[in-house]
């Protein structure tokens, strides 16, 4: 009889020893799969949320009057477009992503509004391609709060701004802010409409960092350092409250998964180390008569990590099915932002299918050493 054949026989002979096994490998593998899948759209929603909060960098003109720029929110100076570039392209410096805006007070329909072109975002190779910032389209414009109350529009009116005719694509809802009262546009549209091609007058950076902490204000020297050949006329502004706390959330967020995961693992393998202590215990005058007619303790001890690593493959085979289901049927009504990126994860299959048997193996080595290392004349005496 080959040793899988016995595995086999054991499993249907004592059902119940196998059954809370693999219920807590399927338990634990499918919390696994569902928490990380869950996990992942967290992220993704945070950061989606997060964006709210502001950019964390921003780069505007150098001569700029600081004073000026915190009372009205921009400069009034403008730099070349093409800094938003050399910055990308510089590589001391990691981000996620990059937009440049021309920005400018005017009277439009007996309104202040400030108009605010944007331009498509920069966004590094390798990251995820989704914007963080709305995109708008040449020729249409998204008309903040006021103005778009008083003068009743709403989509698909046609307004005209210094003589340049524009399709409203959205009327923006309030938000308390200053963002009441712009008129958003296309980069492009809105330097033809001041005049002022090829000019922006800010760079807006989301978890941009250079090497070295936040935390250290030697980081933005650094950073200021450079940044200072890349762009000349430029200076950076760190909104060190919105990068620190981007931070904290990010790294609160790892902890969290790691603890969870920490328990998780020390609960199974604890669960499994138990019920193969009893099986063990069970089975002692078992393999006493084994030992006695001449089976090594190799042989033994391959019987029970055979069986452990069955339990792990079952049920981490069935757990990921069960842990995908769950993900995928209630963390759309959780993550709503992010919802459609919740989608099995077939590479979970495959840390599954290596990682619960080694657990399980793991968890019943100690057991079974202890059985097996038996004096096998003692254990029979006992019977």
């Amino acid at each position: 009889m080959t040793t899988f054949q016995q595995i086999v026989r054991e499993i249907r002979y004592r059902k119940t020893n196998f059954i809370l096994g693999l219920t807590a490998i399927l338990l634990a593998t499918a919390l696994f799969v569902a928490f990380f899948s869950a996990g992942e759209a967290s992220k993704r929603e945070t950061t989606r949320l997060m964006r709210d909060i502001g950019f964390n960098l921003r780069v505007i003109p150098q001569e700029t009057d600081m004073e000026k720029f915190w009372i009205i929110g921009f400069s009034q100076h403008s730099m070349p477009e093409h800094y938003v570039y050399d910055l990308a392209d510089h590589p001391g410096i990691s981000y996620n992503h990059l937009t440049a805006t021309l920005q400018k007070t005017i009277i439009w329909a007996d309104h202040e509004v400030i108009l605010t072109g944007m331009a498509p975002e920069v966004i590094p190779p390798g990251k995820s391609s989704s914007q963080m910032t709305f995109s708008i389209e040449p020729g249409t414009v998204y008309v903040g709060f006021e103005p778009a109350r008083d003068l009743g529009l709403h989509p698909g009116d046609i307004i005209e701004i210094e003589n340049h005719p524009f399709t409203v694509a959205r009327s923006l809802s309030e938000t308390g802010s200053r963002d009441d009262i712009r008129i958003y546009g296309h980069l492009k549209d809105i330097q033809n409409i001041l005049d002022m091609t090829g000019r922006i007058n800010e760079i807006k950076a989301l978890e941009c960092m250079c090497v070295g902490d936040y935390d250290q204000m030697d980081s933005l020297d650094q950073l200021r350092t450079q940044l200072k050949d890349v762009l000349p006329g430029a200076k950076v502004i760190l909104m060190q409250s919105i990068a620190t706390a981007r931070q904290e959330q990010r790294i609160m967020a790892e902890r969290y998964f790691s603890y969870i995961f920490s328990l998780l693992l020390f609960a199974v393998m604890a669960w499994i180390g138990i019920l193969a202590f009893l099986n063990v215990r069970e089975r002692r005058h078992e393999i006493g008569i084994m030992r006695a007619i001449g089976y090594g303790s190799g042989k033994i001890a391959l019987l029970f990590l055979g069986k452990a690593v069955v339990i792990g493959f079952a049920g981490a085979a069935l757990g990921f099915f069960l842990g995908t289901a769950l993900s995928v049927k209630f963390g759309p009504q959780i993550f709503k932002i992010t919802a459609a990126s919740i989608k099995p994860q077939m590479e979970l299959l495959l840390w599954s299918l290596l990682g619960s048997p080694l657990v399980c193996a793991a968890a019943v080595i100690i057991p079974t050493m202890l059985g097996v290392y038996q004096d096998p004349a003692v254990t029979l005496r006992e019977e």
